[in-house]
């Protein structure tokens, strides 16, 4: 299928058309991920009033090389049209060095991060803590009561939701058409009703959630819900929404040039967000720890979770990993961000994939 004919007539075919049912399968997502807010109920989160410059020193890398893993030379533009990417901005010192658009992505067009969000949460929990909002070593019933009862009442704290370690039965298994994965979906809006089930929510759905029999702190496993019952016990350390929490401790301080959108529905608040790529590379200096980023961290109240990184090493080496193709892409997670090592890089990720790469010795 031609996909400049998705959604393009008023009103589209039948098979052109992006519903609950294909907006996550590919033509359709070309247009899905730019156009999230036609699809599901979102939430504005206010930019900043001064939106932060951004410097431009632009790099022709379109025939940069590196070698695939089947171990062919490619080059990078070559390898952004094969993998059907949207968008990318390479930032280095401080500056845009790179942009390159398709699909009908631009500079203004805001586009679906899917679970770079929860490293968004993870720095936006660093800075709520460095305020005194949030104490992460409380239990998410101090929260949240009603999760007595669940996964997440008992000795369950917030760091246990930051790391990744809490002892949940959940197989997050995106590929099963049933189970937990769907039940989630469905919950969240993202995936069309089951007639044969009662309609739901996601607040709901989370208190329905039990124990694997691990305990809590000591096995990674990685499980979308735990960022969920995170943003609830935001918005409850805080007393206002996660929108409005998000846009006043990190959006607006950063000097965000764009709206941004998060998806919300029914009685409930899911983190996936929409964000402008160039507002991607506003953020990177709040997860470097040099001195050029100094200033931007100390608008936002920096976030602990920088300086906090070698413990958190500490702390992702003494977890073992629920399953190995865990220890492999997502072990290591504490405070919501893969931390790659050598070189102590950090590296956000997202489905589809939607990855934010960030090399501290190339800066």
């Amino acid at each position: 299928m031609n996909s400049r004919r998705i959604m393009a007539a008023f009103p589209s075919a039948a098979d052109e058309q992006v519903t609950l049912a294909n907006w996550r399968q590919h033509p359709f997502n070309e247009w899905a991920f730019r156009n999230v807010r036609e699809l599901l109920p979102t939430a504005n989160i206010a930019r900043a009033a001064a939106p932060a410059p951004l410097s431009f020193a632009p790099r022709y890398l379109d025939d940069v090389s590196f070698a695939n893993p089947r171990g062919e030379t490619v080059g990078v533009g070559e390898a952004l049209r094969a993998s059907h990417t949207d968008g990318i901005v390479v930032s280095h010192r401080g500056q845009v060095a790179f942009e390159w658009y398709a699909h009908g992505l631009t500079p203004d067009t805001p586009h679906l991060i899917f679970s770079v969000s929860k490293s968004v949460a993870g720095t936006l929990g660093g800075i709520l803590a460095d305020h005194g909002k949030l104490a992460p070593d409380a239990p998410v019933t101090r929260y949240i009561p009603e999760m007595e009862g669940s996964v997440y009442g008992g000795n369950c704290t917030v760091r246990h939701l930051l790391d990744m370690s809490v002892g949940i039965r959940f197989d997050e298994d995106y590929m099963a058409r049933d189970g937990d994965v769907m039940n989630y979906r469905r919950s969240t809006g993202w995936e069309l009703p089951d007639p044969a089930v009662p309609p739901s929510n996601l607040r709901d759905y989370l208190r329905t959630l039990r124990p694997n029999g691990a305990p809590h702190g000591e096995t990674f496993h990685y499980v979308s819900t735990n960022t969920d019952v995170l943003g609830w016990v935001y918005e409850r350390a805080c007393g206002v929404s996660y929108a409005k929490i998000l846009s006043h401790y990190l959006w607006q301080p950063m000097g965000a040039r764009a709206r941004r959108l998060h998806h919300r529905r029914f009685t409930r608040r899911r983190p996936r967000r929409r964000r402008h790529l160039r507002d991607t590379a506003r953020s990177h200096p709040l997860r470097r720890d040099d001195a050029q980023s100094r200033h931007q961290q100390r608008t936002t109240g920096r976030p602990r979770l920088v300086d906090r990184r070698h413990q958190a090493e500490r702390q992702c080496r003494g977890l073992v990993a629920r399953r190995p193709d865990e220890s492999v892409s997502k072990r290591q997670l504490p405070q919501q961000v893969v931390h790659a090592r050598p070189a102590r890089n950090a590296v956000c990720r997202g489905r589809h994939p939607w990855p934010v790469d960030l090399h501290r010795s190339g800066q």
